[in-house]
């Protein structure tokens, strides 16, 4: 069995970014080889290169096989194993990021669909030799970037058309996705639920539902807990004062930050920043 596990962090970057790369590998895996059940905190990506397995979450069963390729969510109970005849050798690469969730989402990627096949022209099966090659030169941690988003964009590109056509924007998933984009470039600003389903059309409570059934909070509990996310980045940052992170999340009161920040993370945003600088 041949393992390569690269682990890849860049401290002056880590936690300034909407979309981190942690690490990347590939393995040629042993027959039955298996890891789990277990949980991971970050997201994983596994590409299939050769061979089969099968990937299991606590719902569903898959039998995958090469060109195909699976998403372990974090904090989500996963288990999978190779084949005993045919196991599979597969690429991994680990990400975290304020932004993951909104791109996995218009790839059509949840915890209730981890899957994705590759279509032609895609880059899964030569992104571990591209992000090997970067090596350590100056900028190599600019060019892993780029090439972890460009993964995002061949998932993106291949993900199943609900209709045929280009209206996915006017279904459920499309309203959902538009709305998180808005959080995302507007989350700064003075926003409010209000504001986010004016600029995709919707009431504010049926858009609030739709939040509800797809990720378990509602509209307004997602835009905090998004502000919060990114203020915990931020904090991260030595020469932003709390009032200066408060400001860039959205909050102009210092103190209706620090009682939101300890409401969602558990600690005020000063004794956060004392455990991470």
């Amino acid at each position: 069995m041949a393992r390569i596990n690269v682990n890849y962090t860049t401290p002056a970057m880590q936690g300034q970014m909407d979309l981190n790369l942690l690490f990347f590998g590939m393995e040629e895996c042993a027959p039955g080889h298996t890891w789990g059940p277990g949980l991971r905190d970050s997201y994983v990506l596994h590409y299939i290169h050769s061979g089969h397995g099968v990937f299991r979450t606590t719902e569903t069963i898959y039998k995958l096989g090469p060109g195909q390729g699976f998403i372990l969510m974090p904090d989500t109970l996963v288990h999978y194993s190779a084949d005993e005849a045919d196991p599979w050798t597969y690429s991994w690469i680990g990400f975290k990021g304020l932004n993951a969730k909104s791109l996995l989402l218009r790839a059509q990627i949840s915890a209730d669909r981890p899957i994705f096949t590759e279509l032609a022209g895609s880059g899964f099966s030569s992104f571990y030799e591209e992000l090997n090659m970067a090596g350590d030169e100056r900028g190599s941690d600019v060019l892993r970037q780029s090439i972890l988003y460009r993964i995002f964009a061949d998932l993106i590109r291949c993900s199943p058309e609900q209709d045929g056509s280009h209206k996915p924007q006017h279904s459920r998933e499309g309203y959902i996705r538009r709305s998180v984009e808005y959080i995302e470039s507007s989350y700064s600003q003075k926003v409010t639920v209000l504001d986010i389903a004016r600029s995709v059309g919707l009431d504010r409570t049926y858009l609030s539902g739709l939040f509800k059934d797809k990720f378990g909070v509602s509209l307004q509990t997602f835009l905090l807990e998004y502000r919060m996310s990114r203020a915990t980045d931020l904090l991260r940052n030595p020469e932003l004062s709390v009032s200066d992170v408060s400001r860039s999340v959205g909050y102009n009161d210092p103190f209706l930050f620090s009682k939101m920040f300890k409401k969602v993370v558990g600690s005020s945003p000063k004794q956060y920043r004392e455990t991470q600088l």
